[in-house]
C-alpha cells in the first residue's frame, strides 16, 4: 500500500459521543476500553471461524524501559479499509456493521461483542503523547498495516510488518502518566475492569535485560520465565446457571471477589432471560454494629466487563449495604447518570432485583422461619432500611418483620400484639440498651410483657414508621422508661402526704415546675422512676443522629414515687428536711444512672453525696 497522512474524521452527529468520552472521570479507564476491543477481536473471529479462534488471549505488556504499554490480541485483525473506517472515523462502532454481516447465521443474539471501538480507542490518548496500531486480517490475501498518531488527530497509515493475525496497540506513555508503566497499577487496573471478561487476559512485564544484546550483536538468551496466568475469570460463577453453582463455590467467589474473608449469610443468584437480560448474585453479609458506617459493594457489568460500582439508579439504594454483582449486557460502557435516570428499561431492572430480594426473604421468612431468625440480628438492619426507603418493597416485607425480646424470642407486629395485647394493649414496649435499663425491663418481664430490643440508630426511624404505617391497627411503641400505665398495681397503696413528697422531690431535684406523681407500682422493690415523653425523645435522638443537636427540645420528665416501696413510705413518714432532700436527691440520681450516664459533675457530686450517706449509715 501507498503511505497516507490525513485527519480523522469527525461526523457532526458525533461529537457529544466524543465529548463524553472526555470527560471519563477516571483517566484508567483507557485499560478497559483497549482490552475491550481486543476481546471484540476475538469474539469476532469466534464468529468467523469458530476453529481458529480456539486459544486466542489478549496480552497486556508493561515494558518500563521503553515506556511504552502494548495491547496484543490474536483476534480477526483488520484491513487498510477497516483501519480507515474503525479508526479514522472517530466513534464510528465496528461492532454494529460486523454483527449485520453475521446476523444471518443467527449468532448476533448471543455474541458477546463489547463493541463501539472507535469511541474507546481514542481514551488512550489521555494517557499517551503517541500510540500506533499494528494488524493483519484474518481475511485471505489481507496485508499488513501501521497507523500512528501523537494527537489522535493527525494520523499516518503505512504498509505494516506484522505476520501473524490479530493486532497490537502500542501506547507511549506520556511523562505525567508515568504511573501507568508500573506493574502492579496495570494490574490493579486490569483486576477492576476486566476480571470477567470472557476472553483470557494475561498481564507480563518486560524486563530490561530482556532487551539487551551481548557485543556479537546476538540476542541475550533469555531467562526462562514462569508461566503466565490469566488474570481474569473467563466464565464467572454469576454467568452459570443456579442449579450448576454449588455453595462453596458461592462463598469462594464471595471471598475472591470483595477481598473477604468471612463468609456471607446468604445470596439471591439471578438469572432472567425475560423481559430483559441479566444475571447476577447478591450476597447478604453480616452488617450487625457496622450498619451506621457500613458500605456496600454492588458492581455493575455489562457483557462481563465493569462498569461502575453501586449505581442507585439500577441498583434501589437500600440494597446497596448489600455485596454483588449485577451484569446487564445492554448497559453502555460509557454508562451516564442521565441515561440511567431517564431509561424505563433501567428502572423495570430496579424493580425486578427489588422484588428477588423481597421473594428470597419472604420465602424463607416461611418455609426457613429457624433459619430466618438466626439471620435476623444481621440482616435486620439492612431490612428495616428497605421497608423505609421503598413502598413495594415494604408491602412484601411487613409481613415478615421481626422484634427481638429481651428473652431472645423472634415475633412478628400481629404475635406480639396476640401475646401481650391484654397487659399492653396497643402497645409495643421496647429497650433502647438492655444493659443500663435492665431495673425497667424486669418490671415488665416479671408481669409477662415481652420487651423488644430496638438499640440501632436506625431503630429510631424505624419506631416512627411502624406507627404511622400501621393502618386501620394503630401501634404505639413505648420505651421502658416511657411507659407507666402497664406498671400500676391493681390494688391501691396505703395513701400517703403527696404533697411532702412532691415538695421534697421537686427540691432536690431544683425545680418546682417537675411533675411528680405517686402511684402504687407493680414492683415495690423499685422507689423511684424518671418517666421521660417518647416523642419529644425520639425527636432529640433524631436531630443527634443526623448533627442538628442545636435544634434539641427541653427534655420532659416526669418523676414516679412508688407508694409500695417502703423506702417511699419511709421518706413519706419523715419530716421535710436536709436529710429527707438529700436522700431523695439520691433516689432520682439512682434513677436517672439506670437510663444513661450522668455528666462529669453530677457523677462528682453524686459519688460526694454516696459516700456521706455511708457515712450516715454507719453511725447508725
Amino acid at each position: 500500500m501507498n503511505p497516507i497522512t490525513g485527519n480523522v474524521s469527525i461526523d457532526a452527529q458525533n461529537i457529544m459521543p466524543i465529548i463524553k468520552k472526555w470527560l471519563y472521570s477516571d483517566k484508567d479507564i483507557f485499560i478497559r476500553e483497549v482490552v475491550s476491543n481486543a476481546c471484540d477481536a476475538i469474539t469476532k473471529l469466534r464468529m468467523a471461524d469458530f476453529s481458529a479462534a480456539s486459544g486466542c488471549s489478549v496480552r497486556v505488556e508493561v515494558d518500563k524501559a521503553a515506556k511504552e504499554l502494548r495491547f496484543i490480541d490474536d483476534g480477526v485483525g483488520m484491513t487498510e479499509e477497516e483501519v480507515k473506517t474503525n479508526i479514522n472515523q472517530v466513534a464510528f462502532s465496528g461492532a454494529k456493521s460486523f454483527l449485520e454481516e453475521y446476523a444471518k447465521d443467527g449468532e448476533a443474539e448471543n455474541s458477546g461483542i463489547i463493541g463501539h471501538f472507535g469511541l474507546g480507542f481514542y481514551s488512550v490518548f489521555m494517557v499517551a503523547d503517541k500510540v500506533s496500531i499494528d494488524t493483519l486480517s484474518f481475511r485471505e490475501g489481507a496485508q499488513a498495516v501501521r497507523w500512528e498518531s501523537e494527537d489522535g488527530m493527525a494520523f499516518t497509515m503505512s504498509e505494516g510488518s506484522r505476520t501473524s493475525r490479530g493486532t497490537t496497540i502500542t501506547l507511549h506513555i506520556c511523562e505525567a502518566e508515568e504511573e501507568f508503566l508500573d506493574l502492579w497499577r496495570v494490574r490493579e487496573v486490569l483486576e477492576r475492569y476486566c476480571s470477567f471478561m470472557a476472553v483470557p487476559i494475561y498481564l507480563d512485564e518486560i524486563k530490561e535485560e530482556e532487551a539487551v544484546v551481548t557485543g556479537e550483536g546476538e540476542e541475550k538468551a533469555e531467562e526462562e520465565k514462569p508461566l503466565l496466568k490469566p488474570i481474569n475469570e473467563t466464565q464467572p460463577l454469576y454467568a452459570k446457571a443456579p442449579q450448576d453453582c454449588t455453595d462453596e463455590e458461592y462463598k469462594e467467589f464471595f471471598r475472591k471477589t470483595f477481598h473477604e474473608f468471612e463468609d456471607p449469610l446468604f445470596w439471591i443468584h439471578l438469572n432472567v432471560d425475560y423481559p430483559f437480560k441479566l444475571k447476577g448474585i447478591l450476597y447478604f453479609p453480616r452488617i450487625k454494629e457496622q450498619f451506621g458506617g457500613m458500605e456496600g459493594q454492588i458492581k455493575l457489568y455489562s457483557g462481563q466487563v465493569f462498569v461502575a460500582d453501586n449505581i442507585k439508579e439500577v441498583i434501589p439504594e437500600f440494597l446497596m449495604l448489600l455485596k454483588g454483582v449485577i451484569d446487564c449486557a445492554d448497559f453502555p460502557l460509557n454508562v451516564s447518570r442521565s441515561f440511567l435516570q431517564n431509561d424505563g428499561y433501567v428502572r423495570r431492572i430496579s424493580t425486578h432485583i427489588t422484588k428477588k430480594v423481597a421473594d428470597k426473604l419472604t420465602g424463607m421468612f416461611k418455609t426457613e422461619r429457624e433459619a430466618y431468625e438466626g439471620f435476623w440480628p444481621d440482616i435486620h438492619p439492612f431490612i428495616k432500611y428497605g421497608v423505609m426507603r421503598d413502598e413495594k418493597f415494604a408491602e412484601r416485607m411487613k409481613a415478615c418483620l421481626l422484634l427481638r425480646t429481651t428473652e431472645g424470642k423472634f415475633l412478628t407486629l400481629e404475635e406480639y400484639r396476640e401475646r401481650n395485647g391484654e397487659k399492653a394493649p396497643g402497645k409495643v414496649v421496647y429497650t433502647s440498651d438492655a444493659a443500663r435499663q435492665d431495673a425497667a425491663i424486669r418490671l415488665f418481664t416479671e408481669r409477662g410483657v415481652d420487651v423488644a430490643v430496638l438499640d440501632q440508630a436506625i431503630d429510631v426511624n424505624f419506631t416512627s414508621y411502624m406507627e404511622y404505617s400501621a393502618g386501620e391497627n394503630p401501634v404505639k411503641f413505648c420505651r421502658v422508661d416511657a411507659e407507666l400505665d402497664s406498671l400500676t398495681a391493681e390494688e391501691e397503696a396505703e395513701a400517703l402526704d403527696n404533697d411532702k413528697l412532691t415538695a421534697i422531690v421537686r427540691e432536690a431535684a431544683g425545680d418546682e415546675a417537675l411533675d411528680v406523681q405517686v402511684k402504687p407500682l407493680v414492683n415495690d422493690s423499685i422507689p423511684l422512676m424518671l418517666i421521660e415523653d417518647e416523642q419529644t425523645r425520639r425527636f432529640n435522638d433524631m436531630g443527634r443522629i443526623y448533627g442538628r443537636a442545636e435544634f434539641a427540645m427541653p427534655a420532659k420528665y416526669s418523676v414516679v414515687l412508688n407508694s409500695r416501696s417502703q423506702t417511699v413510705r419511709s421518706l413519706a413518714a419523715r419530716e421535710k428536711d436536709e436529710r429527707s432532700v438529700l436522700l431523695a436527691r439520691q433516689l432520682y440520681d439512682l434513677a436517672e444512672l439506670s437510663r444513661q450516664p450522668l455528666e462529669a459533675e453530677k457523677m462528682t457530686e453524686f459519688i460526694r453525696r454516696s459516700m456521706e450517706i455511708v457515712e450516715m449509715a454507719a453511725k447508725l
